[in-house]
């Protein structure tokens, strides 16, 4: 039981990871006032440009300069129609989606001719599991050995770098005269404006900040998670991200454990497909890969508490003359 508790953990992380950094960056585009519904198209043009990139060049880490690149130029898309324009941010969020995933299975099919798939990727154009030090050396010690060697160890440098994103970005938000700016301008822009900041400006750099956040976390898609891209791949992950975000409430730490939670019952649904359960016997294949969204549906319906979004959240800041 262990060994299949340990197993189900990695899962975990593994499975969490798109969904934290895509978290992470709904967080700081909603902190400042921008609501951000095209999580889920700039993941996934991240994921597309990612595999893109190393399938031509070879190189992983080209693949996330360019998912980068991809995500961020979607996300001045969004800032320029909601912030600039002071358009629907709703509208805006939802469009990006739809360019995005009739634009990659599009240019897939006219780069790669293998049905909107890009290559399979191998070598150098994926990222490796790493092993710690000493992971093979404590493997056989009881319960410490397995957490660190197969738990803590094993996985791919993306995966570091987003557990690392979640105390950076607490020490951004709230440690940080940009994390300050950021939050009232969120709450009070007017407030900020008055100080003699650009509320513009610091929103720019939130949505571009969310742009190199859902930029990695579709390139852990395609290059860590999968050997390449694939139609849809993201499979709601920027919807389930958002849901999450709302669950924490806008904090970071408290992100990561919903993420974790959500990856939890991914692995789980996953893991044990077609398991005869005592007493209740076999669950239908259907309702374990449901599980994930029913879990959004019923936290959102209302079983976390009041969650109170940034007051200045999805309205548009028009200078006072």
């Amino acid at each position: 039981m262990f060994d299949v508790l340990i197993a189900l953990l990695d899962s975990t992380v593994r499975l969490s990871v798109a969904l934290l950094l895509a978290c992470l960056a709904g967080l700081y585009s909603e902190r400042s006032g921008v609501f951000d519904i095209g999580l889920e198209g700039k993941m996934l043009a991240g994921a597309f440009a990612a595999a893109s990139a190393a399938a031509v060049t070879g190189s992983a880490w080209i693949g996330v300069l360019a998912a980068i690149l991809a995500a961020v130029f979607f996300a001045l898309v969004h800032g320029f129609a909601s912030i600039t324009n002071r358009g629907n941010q709703i509208v805006s969020g939802v469009a990006i989606n739809f360019i995005v995933a009739g634009a990659t299975v599009l240019l897939g099919q006219a780069w790669f001719k293998e049905g909107g798939r890009t290559p399979q990727l191998s070598g150098n154009a994926r990222f490796d599991d790493i092993i710690l030090p000493f992971a093979d050396t404590v493997r056989g010690v009881p319960i410490i050995g397995p957490i660190y060697a197969d738990l803590i160890s094993g996985h791919s440098i993306l995966v570091y770098i987003a557990f690392a994103m979640v105390p950076l970005t607490w020490w951004v938000l709230f440690r940080t005269r940009f994390g300050l700016r950021l939050r009232a301008v969120g709450e009070n822009p007017a407030a900020v404006d008055t100080a003699g900041i650009s509320v513009t400006w610091l929103r720019y750099r939130a949505v571009i900040c969310c742009g190199v956040l859902t930029g990695l976390a579709g390139a852990y898609l395609s290059l860590a998670q999968s050997p390449g891209f694939v139609k849809d791949m993201t499979a709601g992950r920027g919807f389930v991200a958002l849901a999450a975000l709302i669950f924490a409430k806008w904090k970071p730490v408290p992100a990561m454990f919903a993420c974790l939670l959500f990856g939890f019952l991914d692995a789980f649904a996953i893991r044990f497909q077609g398991y005869s359960f005592p007493v209740i016997g076999q669950v239908p294949t259907q309702l374990m890969q449901a599980l994930p969204y029913i879990l959004t549906v019923i936290l959102l319906a209302g079983f976390i508490g009041k969650a109170i979004p940034p007051k200045a959240g999805g309205v548009a800041y028009v200078k006072e003359r």
